[in-house]
């Protein structure tokens, strides 16, 4: 291979899906992972790896979420013991994350081991442990955004705000030396400039590749400020059903920011009536790193806390209530109306707000709202679709909540601000989309084209690219 064609980046998950995210970087006889994240949804028991761990030289994280983490431990398990590059952020909270992950696997194995022992098959045997999670925990070398690190022989590491949750980045990678250097851009996920807590998403001027997520490709979010009128409209419709209202909501980024803007509507006078609980442990562990960093917001929601002297999002919302243990998350199920429960996990995949669906979502006074998106497969995505009836803890369940999608809450980049940002490289780089849907990612492809005259193309899974 020439230095012109010196670098090789095969697509290894997130292609036409928005799980799984997942790149393998190869450059100057190293190889390097963009991302390890676990697969979500339809085709998600298949998590093994399509290369040998321990040949890969080091992992390059830009968040924290599991679809973009959550394999790390399987990685160490099968043999990585290089590093795992990271912002600050990411750090803080990966253990939060990694070892509740663990917890529920771990739960749902011994449930499927007893549904196989009782038939007389064969036992499964975990693929990970507390050690593996211990041990990807260690390999962690966290650093600051916009400060250059050397991570092999001409290959150099810039970490930038990709304001999608705490510690989000853009990668970029300098490869090579002199005049043969190459940049490759990873996105990561770009988060909404709409919405709260986080600021912009870093615009980048120079690339030459670019690997660009493409979540939203194909629609634009409806703006804040009606997302918020509509949401206060939920909240009208289930006061004058004397209901309550269940969110589904990722532990990480868009708990904290329901409780922001649910802090905002209280000290406005439009929460009266309402009690809050945040039924997440997880959620609860990741607020405080939150409110322990809030050097890492966005100034303007940095002045709101300071405006009503608040310390924590507890403070800034009184009417809040951390549910920790079982036993007060199942004392929720006798509150008769004027709860606003919100439970992980974010799709539905798991998590506490599954036990509230099987009391509460055949009852026609519950109100569902989804605030984030939900991949095809998960339970979330079958619910937003329409569905009657649900199979949950070997119950057959009606669906006779009514169901909302506030999608102006998203942490992720609409069209429109997918084109802006990738409008702002002077260099005409190349450009490849991932983490979307076959049809987000070729309507964002088109209009890429037609407003930029940018070429892009859609990855595909297993497919390689030299530059």
């Amino acid at each position: 291979m020439n230095n012109a064609k010196a670098h090789q980046l095969i697509f290894l998950g997130a292609a036409q899906e928005v799980t799984g995210s997942c790149h393998l970087l190869e450059t100057a006889g190293k190889r390097y992972l963009l991302d390890c994240g676990i697969l979500q949804g339809e085709g998600s028991e298949e998590q093994a790896f399509s290369f040998d761990p321990a040949a890969i030289d080091a992992v390059i994280l830009s968040h924290v979420h599991l679809d973009h983490s959550g394999r790390l431990p399987r990685l160490v398990r099968g043999g990585f013991r290089g590093s795992i590059y990271c912002t600050e952020g990411t750090a803080r909270l990966l253990p939060i994350l990694l070892k509740d992950a663990l917890s529920l696997y771990l739960r749902d194995l011994d449930y499927e081991n007893l549904r196989r022992e009782r038939a007389g098959k064969e036992l499964l045997r975990p693929e990970y442990d507390d050690l593996d999670v211990e041990r990807a925990l260690a390999l962690c070398e966290p650093s600051t955004y916009g400060v250059l690190q050397a991570i092999g022989a001409d290959v150099n590491l810039v970490f930038h705000d990709a304001g999608h949750i705490l510690g989000s980045a853009i990668v970029e990678l300098h490869l090579g030396a002199g005049e043969s250097t190459k940049t490759l851009v990873f996105s990561g996920d770009l988060g909404n400039p709409d919405t709260s807590l986080m600021p912009e998403p870093t615009l980048l001027r120079h690339a030459d590749v670019v690997l660009m997520e493409g979540t939203y490709g194909d629609r634009n979010h409806r703006s804040f400020d009606d997302t918020i009128a509509e949401f206060e409209e939920v909240l009208a419709a289930a006061s004058a059903d004397n209901g309550n209202i269940l969110i589904p909501a990722f532990a990480i980024g868009r708990t904290q920011e329901l409780l922001f803007q649910l802090g905002v509507m209280y000290h406005q006078g439009k929460l009266q009536g309402w009690r809050v609980y945040l039924d997440s442990p997880m959620g609860g562990a990741v607020t405080e790193v939150y409110e322990q960093m809030r050097h890492d917001w966005h100034a303007k929601d940095r002045a709101v806390m300071s405006e009503y002297r608040s310390r924590t999002l507890s403070e800034f919302l009184p009417c809040l209530t951390v549910t920790a243990s079982v036993e007060e998350s199942m004392a929720l199920n006798h509150v008769k109306s004027g709860a606003i429960i919100i439970a992980g996990s974010g799709m539905c995949t798991g998590g506490r707000i599954r036990h509230h669906f099987k009391h509460r979502l055949w009852q026609k006074n519950t109100h569902l709202v989804f605030v984030g998106f939900q991949a095809q497969g998960t339970l979330g995505r079958i619910l937003v679709n329409g569905v009657k009836k649900i199979k949950l803890f070997g119950q057959e369940i009606m669906v006779r909540a009514k169901v909302h999608t506030l999608g102006g809450f998203s942490a992720h980049a609409g069209q429109q601000q997918l084109l802006d940002w990738a409008a702002g490289f002077v260099d005409s780089p190349r450009f490849y989309l991932v983490h979307g849907e076959p049809d987000a990612l070729q309507a964002l492809a088109k209009a890429l084209w037609s407003q930029h005259q940018i070429e892009a193309v859609v990855a595909t899974r297993g497919a390689g690219v030299h530059f």
